[in-house]
């Protein structure tokens, strides 16, 4: 069975240029204050992120889109698409709150029992809690249909032993949503026997051992468990059937503009550098860029159009997470060609390139590998 594509055309309402305005100003205020350095990716290494995301909660910018019974302000998607770009655009810290609030808080809202939404979705509203993602294991990669980290049942929960690893964040979190195999899978179904935990990160028996990046960024981690006891309220959604809720939740997380902004600071800092009166060459690769990154722009409020709707992109949020994957990590090294002839001058993207060049690796494992995605894709057209 096969699915058709659709990216309808969307034009942002008002609201979300009223919203845009506010975003600005208050990345302009923040900065002033010292909170973070807008002129390097992320905002710095020495940046306050706590400070940062309580400021934003105090806007109620953290769960914009969720119900005010949660703590959220039940604003539109397209409104939260307008402030994810700008503060990735802004170099904003938001690493601090941005997993919950995109998939995690969305995906407890949605399985978890009220006891767990009402205890944890008002400390992501308010700030204090970070998420973290467990899919990706040492010996299965971005196939979570193949995850063999074990959750045995134990008297009054689970007990999860194994590894998983690429866990952004993982040392610095409070909580992950991990998916863990409680079942053997079946002959006519490997995804059965996959069930989604709340766990804790500073529960006895889990170990963070961080991973480092040619950037000189170290925040993936080795996450592993060794007897770590889950209560069975942690248990979120349905017991060997995590699967679908996955699959769910990476639609929030593939289809969002930090798919394909990570590296956007490259593409400012070329501009910069070639002014007003740039050569040809150099401006017709400006121009395939910018009509690139306005493609993937346009694909990506599509997307946001339809969560606003109330359906699941999946399709539709791996295509952008595939295509924006790409672009971003080409991006540093097509800006590097653009340059190649310049006299190197000491100025911001002499500074900045070296790092989006280090960092565009990566980029392939969050959300998922290309092979995966395409493997989605593959099955969402019906040809495989």
């Amino acid at each position: 069975m096969s699915a058709a594509l659709i990216f309808d055309p969307i034009r942002l309402p008002e609201a979300c240029q009223t919203l845009r305005s506010e975003a600005r100003a208050f990345l302009a205020e923040q900065a002033a204050k010292g909170l973070f350095d807008p002129t390097q990716p992320g905002g710095g290494k020495d940046a306050d992120h706590v400070a940062f995301a309580r400021a934003v909660a105090k806007k109620g910018w953290i769960g914009l889109t969720w119900p005010k019974r949660y703590g959220g302000q039940e604003r539109s998607y397209l409104e939260r698409y307008v402030l994810t770009e700008e503060f990735r655009v802004g170099n904003a810290p938001v690493r601090r709150y941005f997993t919950a609030d995109r998939q995690s808080g969305p995906t407890l809202m949605k399985y978890a029992n009220e006891e767990i939404k009402d205890d944890i979705l008002a400390k992501i509203t308010s700030g204090e809690a970070q998420f973290c993602i467990g899919l990706s294991e040492p010996n299965s990669g971005s196939d979570m249909f193949a995850a063999n980290t074990k959750a045995t049942r134990t008297d009054g929960g689970w007990l999860i032993n194994g590894t998983k690893i690429w866990t952004t964040n993982g040392h610095t979190a409070d909580y992950m949503i991990g998916l863990f195999r409680t079942s053997p899978a079946t002959t006519e179904n490997r995804r059965h026997g996959l069930t989604s935990f709340l766990v804790d990160m500073h529960a006895p028996g889990v170990t963070k051992n961080l991973i480092g990046q040619m950037n000189g960024v170290r925040d993936f981690t080795e996450t592993v468990f060794e007897d770590v006891f889950v209560p069975d309220a942690q248990v979120i959604g349905e017991i060997d059937g995590a699967w679908k809720q996955a699959t769910t939740e990476m639609a929030y997380e593939r289809s969002g503009p930090e798919r394909f902004l990570e590296t956007i600071y490259a593409l400012f800092a070329l501009v910069e550098r070639l002014g007003d009166t740039p050569d040809d060459r150099a401006a017709e690769g400006l121009g395939r860029l910018v009509a690139q990154l306005h493609t993937l722009r346009r694909m990506s409020v599509s997307v946001a159009g339809m969560l606003e709707a109330g359906q699941e992109p999946t399709v539709e949020g791996s295509i952008v997470k595939d295509l924006g994957t790409i672009w971003e990590q080409e991006l540093p090294y097509r800006v590097r060609e653009l340059v190649a002839f310049d006299a190197a001058p000491d100025d911001r993207l002499a500074q900045l390139l070296p790092y989006a060049l280090a960092s565009a690796p990566k980029y392939t494992i969050a959300g998922g590998t290309t092979e995966v995605l395409r493997g989605i894709i593959a099955r969402g057209l019906g040809l495989r």
